[in-house]
């Protein structure tokens, strides 16, 4: 089984980070977007299984893409992983209390991402 996951991240170098850390993993669907309105976007045209956002974003930030996820009964189940600069404890808290299922601080070391990923993917 293939699972899709759904990357929102503004810069392009982070973006492809990621992508290429998850890819090395195997058979997993990535799905990219350039900010949080094109996931919002994306997400009813796709039954996502994790989403890994940024907060900084140009548009709809994070903050907002997780909030609008965790409060539609659609996707409120579905994992969450924040991957930010921003790494004080109250955006960790701020974070993880709207809903994220795990914070990485970038730059984020890749094995966490991929154990992360099979922790709540398989």
């Amino acid at each position: 089984m293939s699972y899709k996951i759904l990357i929102a991240e503004d810069s392009s170098t982070m973006r492809s980070l990621i992508v290429s850390t998850i890819s090395a993993m195997g058979n997993y669907q990535l799905i990219e977007a350039a900010n949080g309105f094109e996931a919002l976007r994306i997400l009813p045209r796709e039954k996502v299984d994790l989403v890994i956002t940024d907060i900084n974003m140009p548009d709809i930030n994070g903050l907002e893409l997780i909030s609008f996820i965790k409060n539609n009964p659609n996707y409120k189940n579905t994992p969450l992983f924040i991957i930010s600069t921003e790494g004080s404890e109250k955006d960790r808290d701020k974070g993880l209390s709207l809903g994220a299922d795990a914070y990485l601080v970038k730059p984020f070391n890749p094995i966490e991402l991929q154990d992360l990923v099979r922790q709540y993917l398989g």
